[in-house]
């Protein structure tokens, strides 16, 4: 009766819903392909960019220095295979020589069998323009890894540099292609803030909570847990 017509509806429902998701992922996967072949041709590559690893740098006017590396595999995050990374020897604002240590830090790893860096990209992407590419290729040769394609895509107009090219390679502005690249180099971006902020937060606390006398490291454990950060704090 009417609790089969209601059942019946209820499924019909369901069904069309999950074709929506279905054809939608299928548009996906076909605009995800043509992007890496469009890759492939643009960038004049062996092989289909099937894995792209992307870098960024973020700090603020040098301090608290911070990499991100984030992972898609055909056009598609890879988010457990994201890495960060606390830049550890340049002083001050230095993009160029943090990116070399990035890069030689994620490489090595790889020479060194570790399994959580073990799969090379197939086209490593920098955001950046011509300095980071520069100290980038640096950082790949002295590891003997100068195989490994890698461009550089300038935020400001789009343009992608290419070592041994004067040149930007430019991309026609409905490209698959450069969808993709800004996808990936975005997220870079994203992660890299989103782990620099959170740095700076706890760092601003522990320094705002120092400053109150009588108050130990376990005192300032037990208020950030009981009252939820620097806010809560301050409303208590």
């Amino acid at each position: 009766g009417e609790k089969k017509s209601l059942a019946e509806m209820v499924a019909e429902n369901a069904r069309m819903y999950l074709e929506q998701i279905e054809n939608k992922e299928e548009r996906q996967k076909t605009k995800n392909h043509q992007a890496l072949e469009g890759l492939k041709d643009y960038l004049n590559l062996e092989d289909l960019p099937f894995r792209i690893e992307a870098f960024d740098i973020s700090n603020t006017q040098g301090r608290d220095s911070v990499a991100s590396m984030v992972v898609f595999e055909e056009g598609q995050p890879k988010k457990e295979e994201y890495r960060k990374f606390k830049i550890k020897t340049v002083e001050g604002p230095d993009d160029y020589a943090s990116m070399k240590e990035v890069i030689t830090r994620r490489f090595k790893r790889a020479l060194l069998q570790d399994n959580k860096f073990s799969d090379l990209p197939d086209l490593l992407l920098i955001d950046g323009g011509k300095g980071q590419l520069k100290y980038a290729k640096e950082a790949l040769r002295e590891l003997n890894l100068a195989f490994i394609p890698t461009i550089a895509l300038a935020e400001e107009f789009e343009h992608i540099f290419v070592e041994g090219k004067d040149e930007p390679i430019i991309l026609p502005d409905d490209c698959e292609a450069l969808y993709l690249l800004q996808r990936i180099r975005d997220e870079a971006h994203r992660f890299a803030l989103s782990f620099h902020r959170s740095l700076r937060t706890k760092k601003n606390l522990r320094s705002v909570l120092e400053d109150i006398p009588g108050i130990g490291k376990k005192r300032r454990l037990s208020l950030i847990k009981t009252l939820g950060g620097i806010e809560g704090i301050k409303r208590a």
